[in-house]
């Protein structure tokens, strides 16, 4: 092997663990703040992905997800909590509330309309 290849070799693996890392690799973890009536609320940005993806919550106690569509990508016009039987319009520069209270602990998936956004709602017993 010439220098060449070795670089180009060497490229390939650092490029590889790095979309391993940007698909699988572990998320922040943000926490809903309790805000007025003891809701729970959060600020979700939707531009390219949500920001931020995973978000923790508390059982039994009322949710608000405030989304911000920042994008008009058709992909991100819908977001869906299929655990929860809920599925939301979100139009393009403007905040859409989605407020429920979850009544089960675990991780749970939303996505949009198209399963291509993925975002995670981390439900904590109290």
């Amino acid at each position: 092997m010439d220098m060449i290849e070795i670089i180009v070799v060497v490229g390939g693996i650092a490029l590889i663990a790095l979309t391993l890392w940007y698909f699988f690799g572990e998320r922040e973890r943000v926490a809903a703040q309790i805000g007025e009536g003891g809701v729970q609320e959060i600020n979700v940005t939707v531009k390219g992905g949500y920001s931020p993806d995973v978000i923790v919550v508390k059982k039994n106690q009322p949710v608000r997800l405030n989304f911000y569509r920042d994008e008009t990508a058709s992909c991100s016009e819908t977001v869906v909590f299929g655990d929860f039987g809920i599925a939301k319009d979100l139009p393009p520069f403007k905040t859409t509330p989605i407020e429920f209270t979850p009544d089960k602990a675990g991780e749970f998936n939303f996505v949009c309309g198209m399963n291509m956004l993925r975002g995670k709602l981390i439900v904590e017993a109290n």
